[in-house]
């Protein structure tokens, strides 16, 4: 079972007090370790996990649909899919210090499973899940969108800046008023483990270096790289 202080220190990252404590200690559970155990009654987290994505998604759906009634089904499915990314949730798990409380079989700690965003982001949603049967929808509405609050306004944000967050799209069509070309993206490096790959993007023009851009993925290390670029630009 979870330990108490545990529990407790996740309860208020979370802002939700359990009624039945065993249903987060069953979202913080990872088959590696019911396999490794071989308790045929024991639970892990997987059942919980898809009942989360669908909690998560209509959460979502419904705050977006309601804040930004004027916007296309596909631009809410844009919003939606930036918001529930396994990017966005490992980075909203690592917020809550929810890697430290997952319980992991001893094959998924050598490989430092408390760090893997893909386990991160499905343990979220079994937390999610938790909380809803624990205290139904309103509860589960109100912790999914405390604990996003971040990438809410980010993306209120990006919807009262049009092209505010996207630092590609700027810049390129900054460069094509300017030099009538458009930028060139070329990754440069690659480190870290599989799981956990950082990107190194280098953005050129005509041959110019521009700017140099760092992320998980491409596409975000481009953005970087492009956000620095413009910077350099106003400089």
């Amino acid at each position: 079972m979870t330990s108490v202080s545990s529990g407790d220190a996740l309860q208020s990252s979370l802002g939700y007090r359990f009624h039945t404590l065993a249903l987060l200690d069953e979202a913080l559970t990872h088959s590696s370790l019911v396999n490794e155990q071989k308790i045929a009654s024991a639970q892990h987290n997987e059942r919980l996990e898809f009942l989360g994505d669908a909690v998560l998604s209509l959460v979502m759906s419904e705050y977006l649909a309601s804040t930004f009634p004027q916007s296309s089904e596909g631009t809410l499915s844009k919003l939606k899919a930036q918001v529930v990314s396994e990017g966005s949730l490992a980075q909203v798990a690592r917020r809550l210090g929810l890697g430290e409380h997952l319980k992991l079989g001893r094959g998924e700690e050598r490989s430092k499973g408390r760090e893997k965003d893909s386990l991160l982001a499905d343990a979220l949603e079994a937390v999610l899940a938790a909380v809803h049967l624990d205290g139904g929808f309103d509860a589960s509405r109100t912790v999914t969108r405390r604990i996003f609050s971040e990438e809410l306004a980010n993306i209120a944000t990006q919807q009262e800046l049009p092209g505010a967050g996207d630092y590609k799209t700027q810049f390129q069509e900054w460069c094509q008023k300017r030099h009538e070309t458009l930028p060139r993206y070329e990754t440069v490096r690659e480190t870290g483990p599989d799981h956990q790959k950082i990107f190194e993007v280098e953005l050129s023009i005509q041959g110019k270096i521009m700017g140099l851009g760092s992320g998980r993925s491409k596409k975000e290390a481009e953005q970087q790289a492009a956000k620095q670029a413009l910077r350099q630009r106003e400089a």
